[in-house]
């Protein structure tokens, strides 16, 4: 691992025009502070890099962003145009971040860093930074669906990861985390959350005009309503339905959900517990259950 931090005001250190060798990472993580409403004010870069699950990487740096400090974005983050004093302009610090990123897998919390960094890029002519971008976000959100709110903060504390709100390096190691947990919760590795999701689907097959679920309106949680789960429903008789209401019949819950443990708190699993205590006649299943039935029915 190394380290290239740099203390709240002067001194500071000369950046390296290149990283230290290390074990290339799965994946690295970059968070930005800005100095005011202009997405290009980059006053503060964090880089970290995983693999196996494991920080492999930090890179940290204050940056002149040659622009002001609003009250506003100083109220969040803390710095001011005094902690810059003597920092590198951004295009300074390009190269570095450039070989950190370029290549890469990089995850960022939301897409507010992939914006800022392309903006500071057009702003300092430098080239664009090509890497393949996954959202934090996005994943916590399949992840524990069950959480009021996605924000870094309410991750860290549910995940239990030692966080710092708004400090870059701090933010980036969280989201770095948000990646590792999610992995280890739901079982999708990185190639699976950089794979396009769908649960939705096309359009549901037709229900075919006989069958053991002839009758039987079916909700999937977890699985395309175009998917071969739908499909052999479809084909023993069953009218598949985007959600569940009160003239659903069953909520089949497909193998590959992404909601881990978490699966009773999406708002259909919910609103089906709620439709079976008010009585109506709804029954929560699972692919396998599903699958044995129509095979025991053929």
């Amino acid at each position: 691992m190394f380290r290239t931090m740099h203390s709240i005001l002067p001194p500071r250190v000369p950046l390296p025009s290149t990283p230290p060798v290390v074990a290339a990472p799965d994946f690295v993580v970059v968070d930005v502070e800005t100095a005011c409403s202009s997405v290009s004010s980059i006053c503060q870069i964090g880089i970290v890099g995983f693999r196996d699950g494991v920080e492999v990487f930090e890179y940290e740096t204050l940056i002149d962003p040659l622009d002001r400090f609003s009250s506003f974005n100083t109220r969040i983050h803390g710095l001011t145009s005094d902690h810059v004093i003597g920092a590198p302009t951004f295009a300074a610090v390009h190269a570095t971040v450039d070989a950190h990123l370029a290549g890469r897998i990089t995850v960022a919390h939301s897409n507010f860093d992939k914006g800022a960094l392309g903006a500071a890029c057009r702003v300092h002519d430098r080239t664009t930074i090509e890497t393949t971008w996954l959202d934090s976000v996005r994943v916590a959100r399949r992840a524990w669906p069950e959480l009021p709110s996605h924000r870094l903060n309410v991750l860290s504390k549910f995940l239990g990861v030692r966080h710092k709100h708004h400090d870059a390096l701090s933010d980036a190691r969280a989201a770095g985390m948000v990646i590792v947990r999610a992995i280890e919760h739901t079982g999708i590795d990185l190639a699976g959350w950089l794979a396009p999701y769908r649960t939705r689907g096309g359009a549901a097959p037709k229900a075919a005009p006989a069958g053991p679920l002839k009758g039987e309106r079916v909700a999937i949680l977890g699985a395309p309503r175009d998917g071969a789960l739908a499909q052999s429903l479809a084909a023993a008789g069953a009218r598949i339905v985007a959600s569940v209401g009160v003239t659903t019949t069953k909520l089949v819950i497909g193998n590959d959900q992404p909601f881990g443990r978490y699966v009773t708190a999406h708002a259909d699993h919910k609103r089906a517990d709620a439709l079976r205590r008010d009585g109506y006649a709804i029954e929560i299943v699972s692919e396998d259950e599903m699958v044995l039935r129509l095979a025991r029915a053929a």
